[in-house]
């Protein structure tokens, strides 16, 4: 059994000190099973309310699975049309403030940002060796919750170092976007200058994580010229390095591999049901993307969305050895194999194999496929490789180390040196931008590549510029907060 960062018995010790059960971010009832104010007075205690911290990032399935089925990558697929319905609409962009799945994705990732508040909250409260760790990885924790939420709604309420309290919604505007980007990035910087070049527990944040989101962050805002050194300094560590199998990546095997830079980390002791997906250990959206009755080799059974379109197939070129690792042809395999399944909506006869259920071991909770063990590769250094590449290339820097970066992820792929790219300006834009669409297909990156580079009104289908930009912020929070925070446009 693999042995993580997270205990579900710490947890359950703190993590109703922190907010209520329901995890939501405002009008909710607060529980709670200590003195909270009187918390912290060891380092033990900082040390579990860190990993509660941590936990919150295994709801983040939801923004993989929803993020990708909104791309022009793959359809909502499920049992029929009505089958979670907020997923289709997001699928045919038609979603409305109305909506499970973007409420929870809210309320999750703000949950996540009040954890890591109540340890910033009372991080001089007591000294011990050793606490600028933990501070430095609340902080990256908080960074990442935050650049969530401003991806998908844009400016979003912040409170600086404090938990949000009942009532805060009606006198704390929401931030602006540069404002929440500005947070971001002081957060990671403190988190590069303090955190460890690698670590001995699996899941925990590093500087290179830290630094590589950074870089990220200052991707999405254009910042091309802050972005690419930033890049570098985690290309340069030594740290990371491309595996030569690209399939293993994504096995169990490959978990937390010398490519990882951050993982998510999943685990399959602890169930779940429809009532409490969020209640998970276990990577929720590999249950919901794999194919319906399946039985045979390897592979089992889900719920058939998040379906690959013909468009994705195509995306990859003759030789290229990563479309079988990312694209299951389930009437192929089906047929090499003699395994048997059933036809969902919207079938396509592809299927995501990244993140499909496997076979799992005879101890691993019986629970519908909510509980697969697969962790989610957050960030891969072949990910950091092609952002470095589009940094030096978009902002006029250095197409030759551009190149360089671009050409590395291609060596893998094609398994030889004659597919490298020659091009130079924007004709080497295209390619950076392309490769990253193969390299990170159903990773769950696509929609946010294709929004921050203009491209999405020309390749989503149903998109609408400047409105489908971003996701409507949960009609909840819109009535909680008696207008005090403004929809987005469009909503």
């Amino acid at each position: 059994m693999k042995k993580y960062l997270f205990s579900t018995v710490m947890i359950a010790a703190i993590a109703t000190a922190i907010i209520s059960c329901s995890d939501e971010f405002v009008d909710r009832p607060v529980e709670y099973s200590i003195d909270s104010e009187n918390y912290f007075n060891s380092k033990e205690d900082y040390d579990k309310a860190l990993i509660a911290a941590y936990d919150l990032l295994q709801s983040s399935y939801m923004n993989v699975l929803v993020g990708e089925i909104a791309s022009d990558n793959t359809l909502a697929g499920g049992e029929n049309a009505s089958n979670e319905p907020g997923i289709q609409q997001i699928d045919d962009m038609i979603h409305t403030p109305v909506n499970k799945q973007l409420k929870n994705l809210w309320d999750w990732m703000f949950a996540g940002v009040q954890r890591a508040n109540y340890i910033l909250e009372f991080k001089n409260k007591t000294d011990f060796q050793g606490k600028n760790q933990i501070i430095a990885e609340a902080r990256f924790l908080r960074a990442y919750y935050h650049f969530e939420l401003v991806k998908w709604f844009g400016g979003i309420p912040m409170k600086g170092d404090v938990r949000f309290v009942p009532g805060d919604e009606k006198k704390t505007p929401r931030s602006s976007k540069a404002e929440v980007y500005s947070s971001i990035e002081a957060d990671l910087i403190f988190a590069s200058e303090n955190l460890a070049p690698t670590t001995t527990q699996k899941g925990r944040a590093t500087r290179g994580a830290a630094l590589a989101l950074l870089g990220k962050a200052y991707l999405y805002q254009n910042k091309f010229a802050q972005a690419a050194p930033i890049f570098d300094r985690v290309i340069t560590s030594g740290n990371y390095s491309l595996v030569s199998n690209y399939n293993s990546i994504f096995e169990n095997e490959g978990e937390n591999g010398p490519e990882s830079v951050f993982e998510v980390q999943y685990t399959d002791v602890e169930g779940a049901n429809f009532e409490c997906l969020q209640c998970s250990e276990g990577n929720v959206a590999v249950g919901f993307s794999g194919p319906r009755s399946y039985s045979g080799d390897l592979f089992t059974s889900g719920y058939s969305f998040n379906v690959p379109t013909q468009k994705i197939v195509n995306a990859f070129e003759a030789g290229d050895n990563r479309k079988a690792v990312a694209i299951l042809d389930i009437e192929a395999w089906a047929t090499s194999t003699g395994a048997t399944f059933g036809k969902g909506y919207e079938h396509t006869g592809f299927f995501n194999r990244k993140y499909i259920p496997r076979k799992r071991s005879t101890t691993a909770q019986n629970d519908l496929n909510l509980t697969n063990p697969n962790n989610y590769r957050a960030i891969r250094y072949a990910d950091v490789l092609l952002m470095a590449a589009e940094a030096f290339n978009r902002g006029g820097i250095d197409d030759v180390k551009a190149r360089g970066y671009l050409n590395l992820v291609r060596r893998r792929a094609f398994g030889d040196l004659n597919h490298d790219i020659a091009s130079s300006g924007a004709a080497l834009t295209d390619f950076i931008l392309a490769e990253r669409r193969v390299e990170l297909a159903g990773e769950g990156h696509r929609f946010f590549d294709l929004v921050r580079t203009g491209k999405a009104a020309q390749e989503i289908p149903g998109f609408t510029a400047n409105k489908h930009e971003l996701f409507p912020v949960p009609i909840e929070e819109i009535q909680f907060s008696n207008g005090n925070w403004k929809q987005n446009q469009g909503y």
